[in-house]
Order: C-alpha cells, then sequence, then structure tokens
C-alpha cells in the first residue's frame, strides 16, 4: 500500500470521529518526512456544547467547523508551520477550506477520486476550490 492511501486511510479512521450523522470528513496533514503534523474532523469548534439539534441541516452549517480547517487551527494553536505540508482528506476540499489550506503553505492536497463532491454542496464549490489550488500552485491529487 502506499504512503498516499495509508494517510487517505487514517484520515478515514479520523472521520468517524465526527459527530455529525451524516457527513464525516476526516484531514490529516504530513509533514516531508511523513510526519504527521495535526489531524482534524468536521464538527464544533472547541468548547462549544455538541448538542444534537445543532447537528441537523440547516443549522450544522452555522456552527460546524470542516476537517480542514480543524486541522489547520490545531496547528496553529500547538505552533506547528504547515508550510510545505501535505493534507490528506477524505473528501475534495471546498472552496472554504482550499482558502484555509493555501494560507496555512499547504503545497500538495490529496482525496480519494471517488469522493468528489460528496458531501451535498454544489459541485462549483469544487470547482472553484480546484481553480484556487491551481492559481496557488498547491498540487490536487485524486487517487
Amino acid at each position: 500500500m502506499s504512503w498516499d492511501r495509508r494517510f487517505i486511510a487514517l484520515a478515514a479512521h479520523i472521520a468517524a470521529w465526527s459527530k455529525d450523522p451524516s457527513t464525516k470528513v476526516g484531514c490529516v496533514v504530513v509533514g516531508p518526512d511523513r510526519e504527521i503534523l495535526t489531524t482534524g474532523y468536521n464538527g464544533f469548534p472547541r468548547g462549544v456544547t455538541d448538542d444534537p439539534k445543532r447537528m441537523e441541516r440547516p443549522a450544522k452549517y452555522l456552527w460546524t467547523s470542516h476537517a480542514e480547517e480543524n486541522a489547520v487551527a490545531h496547528a496553529a494553536r500547538i505552533g506547528v508551520s504547515l508550510k510545505g505540508c501535505t493534507a490528506y482528506v477524505t473528501h475534495c476540499p471546498c472552496s472554504r477550506c482550499a482558502r484555509s489550506l493555501i494560507q496555512s503553505g499547504v503545497r500538495r492536497v490529496v482525496y480519494p477520486n471517488e469522493a468528489r463532491g460528496t458531501v451535498g454542496m454544489d459541485m462549483s464549490e469544487f470547482e472553484v476550490a480546484a481553480i484556487m489550488f491551481s492559481e496557488a500552485g498547491v498540487t490536487l491529487d485524486a487517487l
């Protein structure tokens, strides 16, 4: 099994930690020596009460941080730079997460090809994300 597939499998394991009943997304950010620097899954911000009613649509869109956002925020919180790193995500990142990954310095994003557009968002989200990654020089790889 390739390292890319191993890290995608780890992201899938981490996605299972999400309390969202309908969408579970995981993210693992890895350094150049394959060291795991940070992880994240979709859920409420740190310290916010896990009220199941907040996980229902449409309320969850107001309350929930995406897996990539949580991974980037956690790295910042513990003082870890993601410059030059690779992010492994269980779903193709949306435009919101593309912005966070680009701004954090991530240079490569890997996701399972079959997962593109499977989180109930409009496809334009993923098209815009792909354009942003391309213009910012971030490699977007679908396995």
